[in-house]
């Protein structure tokens, strides 16, 4: 796995009961998306283009309760990609450990200056890749 994203839990990352609110996970997610996108495609061309990325769905499994203090890494993979929409798989584990803490499936669009959905081919497929695959291959 390639980890662009170390967070380490803060406080105001926790809940009532002192631990990272499933809300934030959402956050952490969204931190690595945006870290892998903006170092392996050029987002700026994208903008230009009228290109934007858009989350449709995402699935969340929460493993286990994470604690203030603690060192995570978020990963991020495409795990399949259909004709206008893919999806990512997006994991958060223990630096220590590698534990899986939390893991997501993401579908997501790509629109152009229309405000259509992209067909997944040509320049944008090759784009996408650039993220890597699921490590089975999906």
């Amino acid at each position: 796995m390639d980890y662009l994203t170390e967070i380490k839990v803060r406080g105001y990352h926790a809940d009532f009961y002192g631990h990272v609110n499933n809300a934030r996970y959402l956050e952490f997610f969204e931190e690595d998306r945006w870290a892998q996108l903006e170092s392996k495609i050029d987002l700026e061309q994208w903008a230009r283009s009228g290109r934007v990325f858009l989350v449709v769905n995402i699935n969340v499994n929460y493993r286990k309760a994470v604690g203030v203090g603690e060192h995570l890494l978020v990963s991020t993979v495409l795990e399949k990609v259909g004709n206008k929409s893919a999806v990512l798989r997006q994991e958060i584990v223990l630096k220590q450990s590698r534990e899986v803490v939390a893991d997501a499936l993401v579908t997501f669009v790509v629109r152009d200056a229309s405000g259509r959905a992209m067909v997944m081919e040509g320049e944008l497929l090759a784009d996408l890749g650039k993220i890597g695959m699921a490590a089975d291959g999906s």
